[in-house]
Parts: C-alpha cells; sequence; structure tokens
C-alpha cells in the first residue's frame, strides 16, 4: 500500500519524522512497511503574464473558471497538471493586465 500525502505548504524534516512516527504507531500497519519518507525534489511553478484583467467588452474581471477553460483550451499546456488553484493577480492597481 503507498500513500501520498499533499500539502499547501513546505514540509520540513521535522513534518516527516512526526508523520513516520505516526505511520509507525498505527495498529494496522507494521513499521517494516513503512519506507523512508522524503521530500520532492523538484519544485516549479507557471507564471503566466499578458492576460486581459477584464473580460473583453466588458469590466467584469477574469474569474478562476475562466482560467481554467483558457488552460484546458491551449495547446501549449497538452501535458501540463495543476498540483493547486491557480491564482488570479492583477498586476498593479492601474494595470488592465493580470498575473496568474
Amino acid at each position: 500500500m503507498e500513500i501520498t500525502i499533499v500539502s499547501n505548504l513546505v514540509a520540513s524534516q521535522l513534518n516527516l519524522l512526526v508523520m513516520e512516527r505516526y505511520m509507525k504507531n498505527i495498529n494496522n500497519v507494521s513499521s517494516d512497511d513503512v519506507q523512508v519518507l522524503k521530500l520532492p525534489q523538484l519544485k516549479s511553478y507557471l507564471k503566466i503574464i499578458g492576460i486581459p484583467f477584464f473580460i473583453e467588452g466588458t469590466n467584469t474581471p477574469i474569474r478562476l473558471n475562466n482560467i481554467k477553460a483558457i488552460i484546458k483550451a491551449s495547446h501549449i499546456f497538452n501535458d501540463l497538471t495543476l498540483t493547486s488553484k491557480p491564482r488570479v493577480i492583477k498586476a498593479s492597481l492601474k494595470s488592465n493586465m493580470t498575473v496568474i
């Protein structure tokens, strides 16, 4: 059995030790079955710039579901898997552009 724990926070080595101790103390799990816990070795992010902040022809700000639809429709992102929700941020107070 393999267990994957996902978090939106950066884990530390201490967090891994706590999780390992917890797993070894579960009654149905043999301590021999608990493998070494490890942190991922690669972290990357994607920053998309140049997207208009307002939906074309309206004064309605772009929403997260609009961004997800754009990402799914674009061939550039065919092999991309999002591990967290994209954040939509206005580039600056006076700008009409957004940063994803």
